[in-house]
């Protein structure tokens, strides 16, 4: 992927309606995400140079690797917003060392303005949440780390 294209990308991006994108070919994954506020020059002038932040985004580490090898993995299903909680202010779904069943929804992810509940799949204690409130989150992600009980 050249320079060239991912600057269409962004220029084609920044005039449409889409808010997020990502994009991922081999080891090469791109992310952009467009925020509200002023997006023109005033009026009359030209923009001295445009900007273009890039966001790498590196495979899991080593540890998390092996911690997945040890706990049932909860991935997200979805790419979206994490949320812990219902609403702001309110408490999270689940908190670490919360024993949780199948069916217990243990965040929500915000996509398309669809707030999509995930749940458990597995009996368990949540060992380790992988994910702050508010992050964007990609299809296959681990969202949680859950020590299965018997």
């Amino acid at each position: 992927m050249d320079i060239e294209f991912i600057k269409e990308l962004i220029h084609l991006i920044k005039n449409s309606n889409i808010k997020s994108f990502s994009l991922t070919e081999g080891e090469l994954k791109i992310q952009i995400e467009t925020h509200e506020g002023p997006q023109a020059p005033p009026q009359g002038r030209k923009p001295e140079k445009e900007e273009f932040k890039f966001q790498e985004i590196l495979p899991p580490s080593e540890d998390v690797v092996e911690e997945e090898d040890k706990y049932h993995v909860i991935k997200s299903p979805l790419v979206g917003t994490f949320y812990r909680s219902p609403s702001p202010g309110a408490p999270p779904f689940v908190d670490v060392g919360d024993v949780v069943s199948p069916g217990q929804v243990l965040c929500i992810i915000e996509a398309l303005k669809v707030m999509n509940e995930i749940e458990s799949d597995v009996k368990g204690r949540v060992e380790k949440i992988l994910v702050e409130n508010g992050e964007t989150v990609e299809y296959g992600q681990p969202l949680f780390l859950i020590d299965p009980l018997s």
